[in-house]
């Protein structure tokens, strides 16, 4: 009969001696990053070179409206809209190029114009604009109006989002999601920025001055999930929040189960990195092991060993059982 049960006994720890090892790493960190320390976002030394000229005079373009004012000369006054291709349709002068021109310098050329047809001796000649079209940023995402938005003058970051309306109508309950946004320039440049520093800090070092087709693109909360699974009260996929560190997001969970181990595992699968946290370091104050998440991790919350214990029991057979706790009770 002993000899039966040592044999249980030597399957059981066998069994358990394998779940154990199942899933073990050397513990590396590497690729973690400790919370508290800023996400990966465009380096400033590299965002510095998004910052546009400043541009000191405003430069005309396709749709904007002006009110030409011919000094005396009602007849070569009026109002006109530059077209797609830069022009302005003028009595006397024709077609006219204004695109890029400031508003002096559209005034100069108009009045060189009609003194060279030699119908004026003298003209004085302004150019007003009525309605600034050409100065457009498009933002585009997780705001309240996207689209095309028009400025009369050279835009920054802060003021293409706040004209953009901010968070979508009913969306406020998730207004920590507006963190980061992505600036597209031409067609080959991109920088993502991180908003929290200057919507919550008052810090404006990312408030970049835009120039014209700049876009701005901010992610929608549901692109940032990080899933939590295993022994936790409420497994399933979260929304990340600025910042969230695996500590964040087990909270979420509803914290471990009574059948949790005091380990668990941050998984980062498109760099194959599997490592291991103690929660006893944590309890510690050790704040170098509560990493910070990136979108998809994966937090899986390992059984203890009584619970795999307990488990494997529950799958031998009853006979197994009974011998198994006959042989405790006699020794």
């Amino acid at each position: 009969m002993r000899r039966v049960v040592s044999i249980h006994l030597m399957v059981l720890w066998v069994v358990l001696g394998v779940m154990t090892a199942v899933g073990q790493d050397d513990g590396s960190a590497k690729g973690f990053r400790p919370a508290g320390r800023d996400q990966r976002f465009t380096a400033a030394e590299a965002l510095a070179h998004f910052e546009a000229p400043l541009e000191n005079v405003y430069r005309m373009g396709a749709g904007d409206e002006l009110t030409l004012e011919v000094w005396g000369r009602p007849e070569l006054s009026g109002k006109h809209t530059i077209g797609p291709d830069g022009k302005v349709s003028l009595p006397l002068l024709g077609e006219t190029v204004l695109l890029g021109l400031s508003r002096e310098e559209a005034a100069e050329l108009m009045k060189r114009g009609y003194l060279g047809s030699g119908l004026y001796k003298d003209v004085t000649v302004t150019v007003r604009v009525d309605k600034y079209t050409s100065a457009i940023i498009f933002i585009l995402g997780r705001v309240a109006n996207p689209g095309a938005l028009e400025f009369p003058s050279q835009p920054t970051l802060l003021e293409a989002i706040t004209r953009a309306g901010g968070l979508p109508l009913g969306d406020y309950s998730q207004k920590t999601a507006l963190t980061r946004c992505a600036l597209i320039r031409g067609r080959d440049r991109i920088a993502w920025i991180n908003l929290k520093p200057m919507l919550t800090e008052g810090d404006l070092t990312a408030n970049l001055r835009l120039q014209r087709n700049d876009m701005i693109y901010i992610p929608d909360a549901d692109d940032q999930l990080v899933y939590v699974m295993g022994e936790v009260h409420k497994p399933g996929a979260y929304r990340m929040t600025p910042d969230m560190s695996f500590m964040d997001a087990l909270t979420l969970a509803g914290g471990p189960t009574k059948d949790a181990g005091q380990k668990l595992r941050l998984i980062r699968g498109n760099r194959e990195i599997n490592i291991e946290i103690d929660f006893r370091r944590i309890l510690a104050a050790q704040r170098d092991t509560n990493y910070l998440l990136e979108e998809g991790d994966v937090i899986y919350v390992d059984r203890s060993g009584l619970a795999r214990f307990g488990y494997v029991i529950e799958k031998f057979s009853p006979l197994s059982y009974l011998l198994l706790l006959g042989a405790t009770l006699r020794d």
